[in-house]
């Protein structure tokens, strides 16, 4: 950035000018040569500061950001420390006169200014400051505004320092209790097994990290030269897949992303592998589109693979691309082998092409949906009745419920439908 004189730049300039004015006109060359000295003093400040850029030659000032945690959920706070480094003298020289500022996105600020703590320790500067996540998706922060300057104050000029960094916004979820039983019919217990995992359920796999040592199998990872862990699947642990209707209002949008990932992990909580499906568009039937299952034997990682996937959606602009997300999803339940998979669902009112849809994929899964509105639109509520109804006639354990509305509600009510 181009450095611009300070007042005082300013003040000498206009000295300078004055002097050589008046030295002319009254003959004076000491006042010419004064008004001389004064302008090159800021000229050759200005060159100074501009060719000792703080983050750039052999003296440069290094910045390191961390955040924790990150990612966040909307809602939730994060702290931001930015540590200014100078690693030799000549470094330090520069860092002891520079000024901070940092610069972050609106939705981690509220478009508010920052306010940061400074701590100073020889060659280093640290700065902290929170930050609140106030809407889903990967925001910047930095990179760090610096304002140098001369040794005698004439000339200022920012620059920035360091890179930016992103801090990963989840949605805002809901610790909804866990189902038990009542998501599983007693004809499944049959048909699965029971819950409590039996020797001849337990099977090998690699070593993960984060997996329990104790769970090493000893002899079999010293044939195979690799260490081997046991992974005792829960029998009668259905896999389930939550399907999301996605509204193209985006307050809407928000509430539903946030009913489905909190669906997501209660499920996940209660022992079943979980997807979530209808996030984006797929084409063709390239099998890497399909979202594998997420189990809870991979410990926090399973919950943040859950939530990275809403992490990046951007919800549809028409309803007509709402509703193609929509059949795209219900296409890949179709992909579920054996009818073994639950499906849970956040609708919204659909049309008769989408309700019919649905209706071909429950007859291969057990299915539960949470069907929403705006409480306001009388259209809407009656399409919404119209999706309820033809749901139920196919088999669907199907709740109502406002856009907006507490996401346990909502949770309990559709658990209650069972009844």
């Amino acid at each position: 950035m181009v450095p611009r004189p300070t007042v005082r730049g300013w003040a000498l300039v206009a000295g300078g000018l004055l002097a050589m004015v008046l030295g002319a006109l009254l003959g004076t060359v000491d006042l010419v040569r004064i008004g001389i000295v004064a302008l090159v003093l800021v000229a050759g400040a200005e060159v100074g500061v501009a060719v000792t850029v703080p983050g750039r030659g052999r003296h440069r000032i290094e910045v390191r950001r961390s955040v924790e945690p990150n990612p966040v959920h909307v809602g939730e706070d994060a702290d931001v420390q930015v540590d200014v480094l100078a690693p030799d003298s000549g470094a330090r020289v520069r860092l002891a006169g520079l000024r901070f500022a940092e610069q972050a996105a609106t939705e981690l600020s509220g478009g508010r200014p920052l306010r940061a703590r400074v701590t100073r320790s020889p060659g280093r500067v640290t700065v902290r400051y929170p930050v609140r996540a106030t809407r889903r998706g990967r925001w910047p922060i930095g990179p760090l505004v610096v304002t140098h300057g001369d040794p005698f104050g004439v000339v200022r000029s920012p620059a920035t320092l360091g890179g930016a960094a992103d801090v990963d916004v989840w949605p805002e979820v809901v610790a909804l209790p866990p189902p038990s039983d009542v998501l599983v019919d007693e004809p499944d217990r049959v048909t699965l097994g029971a819950r409590t995992p039996s020797p001849d359920d337990a099977a090998l796999r690699d070593y993960r990290e984060g997996d329990d040592l104790r769970r090493v199998h000893w002899r079999s990872s010293a044939r195979r030269g690799a260490l081997l862990v046991r992974s005792d699947e829960r029998a009668g642990m259905r896999p389930v897949s939550v399907l999301l209707d996605q509204p193209v209002r985006s307050k809407t949008l928000e509430w539903s992303i946030s009913l489905a990932a909190s669906m997501a992990l209660a499920m996940l909580e209660g022992g079943h592998p979980v997807r979530l499906v209808g996030l984006e568009p797929t084409t063709g039937d390239d099998v890497s589109e399909i979202p594998e299952f997420v189990h809870a034997r991979s410990g926090p990682q399973a919950r943040a693979t859950l939530l990275n996937r809403t992490i990046d959606l951007v919800g549809p602009r028409t309803d007509a691309e709402a509703e193609q997300r929509l059949l795209d999803g219900v296409r890949l339940l179709e992909t579920a082998e054996g009818g073994a998979e639950m499906v849970l669902a956040v609708l919204g009112p659909l049309s008769a092409r989408a309700r019919a849809a649905l209706v071909h994929a429950s007859s291969s899964s057990h299915s539960w949906a949470v069907v929403r509105t705006d409480g306001r639109n009388p259209a809407e509520a009656a399409g919404a009745e119209h999706t309820v109804r033809a749901l139920q006639r196919a088999g669907w354990r199907v709740s109502r419920a406002t856009a907006g509305e507490d996401l346990m509600v909502c949770w309990r009510r559709l658990l209650g439908s069972a009844a």
